[in-house]
C-alpha cells in the first residue's frame, strides 16, 4: 500500500464522495466531468524517415531531436462519451483557469450545475480562479460549479487518467514535432471519439473499497 500512502479518514472520506458521484445516472442538468493535464515533448526526426513500401515497413533512424515541451488539458464526461481537449503551452494557473471558463461558456454553458473532478495541483483550487480573474469575476463563474477533490496520491480515481491512457495508446505513440500537428491529430481524435459517444464504465463501489482496502484503513480513534 506504500504507493496509495495512508488511507486516514481525509482519504475515505474523498474517495466515498467521489464513488457517490460516479454512481450517479447521468445528468445534462448536472454533468459530471473529470479533468487532468499531461505533459508531452515534441520529438522531431534527425533524418528523413524511409516511407513504406510493398516489402518493408517504413523505417526512421533511432536518432531524434528534441523541440520543446507542451501540455494537454483533458476533460472527460464519462458517462455522455465525450471530452474535451485542449492543447497549451503551459499548465500554470492561467491556462487552467481558462480551460475551465470554455468549459462553462462552451460545451456546458446551459448545465444548473457542474461537477469537476480534479487531483490537488496547486492550480485547481478556488485561489487560482480569484487570482487569475478576481474575487468578483471568478465567483460569477463558479456559481454553478462543485469542485470534487481526489484523495492525495489516489489520482486513480480520476476517470480523466482512463480517458489520458487511451489518448496516449491511440494518438501520441509516434514522433509528434510541433504544436499544429499535435492539434491536428488530436481534434481529429477527439471528433472520432465522441462521434461513437465512447464512455467509461466505472464498476469500482464502496463496497468494493471496503473489502479491497479496509485491512489499510486508519481508525478514527487511535493510541
Amino acid at each position: 500500500m506504500w504507493c496509495i500512502g495512508v488511507l486516514s479518514e481525509e482519504y475515505r472520506h474523498r474517495m466515498y464522495a467521489l464513488l457517490e458521484l460516479y454512481a450517479r445516472p447521468l445528468s445534462a442538468a448536472e454533468p459530471v466531468i473529470c479533468i487532468d493535464e499531461k505533459s508531452l515533448q515534441f520529438i522531431g526526426h534527425s533524418r528523413e524517415p524511409l516511407p513504406m513500401t510493398e516489402s518493408a515497413p517504413a523505417k526512421h533512424d533511432y536518432e531524434y531531436r528534441r523541440n520543446g515541451t507542451t501540455n494537454l488539458f483533458v476533460a472527460v464526461e464519462p458517462k455522455a462519451g465525450q471530452r474535451i481537449v485542449s492543447v497549451t503551452e503551459r499548465r500554470g494557473k492561467i491556462d487552467f483557469v481558462a480551460f475551465v471558463s470554455g468549459l462553462l461558456a462552451g460545451a456546458y454553458a446551459k448545465a444548473r450545475r457542474v461537477h469537476l473532478v480534479v487531483d490537488n495541483l496547486n492550480t485547481h483550487f478556488r485561489k487560482c480562479f480569484d487570482d487569475v480573474l478576481g474575487v468578483r469575476a471568478a465567483t460569477k463563474l463558479l456559481r454553478r460549479v462543485e469542485f470534487h477533490y481526489t484523495p492525495k496520491h489516489a489520482s486513480w480515481l480520476n476517470m480523466a487518467e482512463i480517458e489520458i491512457g487511451i489518448l496516449s495508446r491511440q494518438c501520441l505513440d509516434r514522433r509528434i514535432d510541433s504544436r499544429e500537428l499535435l492539434r491536428g491529430e488530436v481534434d481529429a481524435w477527439q471528433q472520432a471519439r465522441n462521434a461513437l459517444e465512447r464512455t467509461i464504465e466505472w464498476t469500482f463501489t464502496r463496497q468494493d473499497a471496503d473489502q479491497k482496502l479496509g485491512r489499510h484503513y486508519v481508525p478514527k480513534l487511535t493510541c
